[in-house]
């Protein structure tokens, strides 16, 4: 009895050791993950900051592996003269073996991962995830270019005037070119001129692509760049101020950034197609209307274009707004973001268009390590005509850093490199916006994960 008790007892600890070391292996492998890469973004935030070459890594697999061994015997007992009496003896014992694959970024997929801008796409993904908008834009956007800087009436100081539905049309300066190319009868200009001693195309522009050319050229003429580099100092405070104000909307739960969708449509003779064929073949892509007097079928379709950054809401426009958008946005570029702030709506008393162009991570890391000395950033106070920022969040730093020769009290996300410690700021009053901000930069990292290698981090325990 007593040996079965034994053997009972050993089985019973060992299938109660599995499940322990499973759990506790599997939190301290993640814990570890995380911090390895923590660090390394750290780490390599010092190399950008001495203009060194980066270099990341990846733990592709973990594999570990546990044996658990377990044995049971008796010995005499101590019990002098007095009998024989065995004491059961009870042993056991667990080894693990762990495998981790890392892999040097190298290659296509460093060139992908690190040096691709990102698209507009993923910055609408984490603005849904709701961050500030201010600290994306500073963090990811290179530069902000404005088109037309007044290109509202009350830019101007008049007044906006509101129709029955409580839209605010505009009109573009392309509205009032195409006046001239629908009127006939305007006088030739200082352009018309150059344009006249030019040799002739070899094709014919249609109406439409004139309109569109001219359009470019006045964009062009009165379009703005501002760097979001704190060495220009005339770009840096513009920019800074325009992602505060789109701050101050989005803190009203105004602000929107969501595709701009437009609706397409083509004709086609009925006779070209039978009802019955044409119904089976686009009845769940397309809307079809049937011109009897034109014998003409109208075929439209709702398509997803860019996004947009607005303060109102994008599905309010009509055909002709939606063309005039398609104007600021096109061509389209990925990694371009536009926005449209009208009067009339929460912002609105700076009217302001444009387009901020996104950065790689590669830039990124430069940017935040350049801001620890060569280019440091400094406070910029927001607009007179922006709204008030929720807590007045306007931090100097996008990303505080504390570089020092010893380790500060209160921090927990940290590296050494170069000699010397460098460690998230998470002690001062911007404690809150710097453990943000090195979230998000941790997420743009994974982020840059490309579709040809598993995304995840698999962790195989075997037992």
């Amino acid at each position: 009895m007593r040996t079965v008790l034994a053997v009972f007892t050993v089985t019973t600890l060992s299938g109660c050791l599995s499940p322990i070391a499973l759990n506790r292996a599997v939190e301290l492998y993640d814990q570890a993950a995380i911090q390895s890469e923590s660090k390394l973004l750290l780490v390599n935030l010092a190399r950008a900051q001495h203009h060194e070459p980066i270099h990341f890594t990846r733990v592709s697999s973990i594999a570990a592996t546990f044996s658990f061994s377990a044995n049971a015997g008796a010995t005499p007992a101590l019990t002098g003269e007095r009998g024989g009496l065995l004491a059961p003896v009870f042993g056991g014992g667990v080894s693990e073996n762990p495998t981790f694959s890392i892999d040097p970024i190298a290659g296509d997929e460093f060139t992908k991962r690190l040096l691709t801008p990102f698209s507009q796409h993923k910055l609408m993904l984490l603005l849904r995830q709701h961050y500030d908008i201010d600290l994306m834009l500073r963090m990811m956007a290179q530069e902000v270019h404005l088109h037309d800087p007044e290109p509202y009436p009350a830019a101007r100081g008049i007044p906006p005037a509101a129709d029955g539905r409580g839209h605010h049309p505009r009109r573009l300066h392309c509205d009032a070119k195409k006046e001239d190319w629908e009127g006939g009868g305007r006088k030739a200009g200082k352009s018309d001129r150059i344009a006249a001693d030019r040799p002739a195309p070899d094709f014919q522009l249609t109406r439409e692509q004139e309109r569109r050319m001219r359009y470019r050229q006045h964009v062009h003429q009165t379009r703005a760049t501002y760097r979001n580099n704190p060495s220009d100092r005339v770009g840096y405070e513009t920019f800074r101020r325009i992602v505060l104000h789109l701050s101050a909307i989005q803190d009203q739960k105004k602000l929107y950034a969501e595709p701009l969708v437009y609706e397409r449509s083509w004709e086609i003779a009925d006779s070209s197609v039978s009802a019955e064929g044409l119904f089976y073949a686009i009845e769940n892509d397309f809307a079809v209307n049937h011109d009897r007097e034109k014998h003409t079928y109208t075929l439209s379709k709702q398509l997803p274009g860019p996004i947009l950054i607005t303060n109102y809401d994008p599905n309010i426009l009509c055909c002709e707004e939606r063309a005039d958008l398609d104007d600021l946005i096109n061509p389209w570029i990925e990694n371009d973001v536009a926005f449209d702030i009208r009067p009339g709506y929460p912002g609105g008393e700076w009217p302001i268009r444009g387009t901020f162009r996104l950065r790689s991570f590669h830039t990124i890391l430069n940017f935040l390590s350049h801001a620890l000395g060569e280019e440091k950033e400094y406070y910029v106070e927001k607009d007179p005509r922006t709204p008030p920022i929720t807590g007045n969040e306007n931090p100097v730093q996008t990303l505080g850093m504390i570089v020092t020769g010893k380790l500060p009290d209160g921090v927990d996300i940290f590296a050494r490199s170069h000699g010397k410690y460098y460690a998230v700021d998470t002690t001062g009053a911007d404690a809150h916006w710097n453990r943000n901000a090195f979230q998000l930069l941790y997420v743009l990292f994974r982020m840059t994960v490309t579709d040809t290698k598993p995304p995840g981090m698999p962790i195989t325990i075997a037992k």
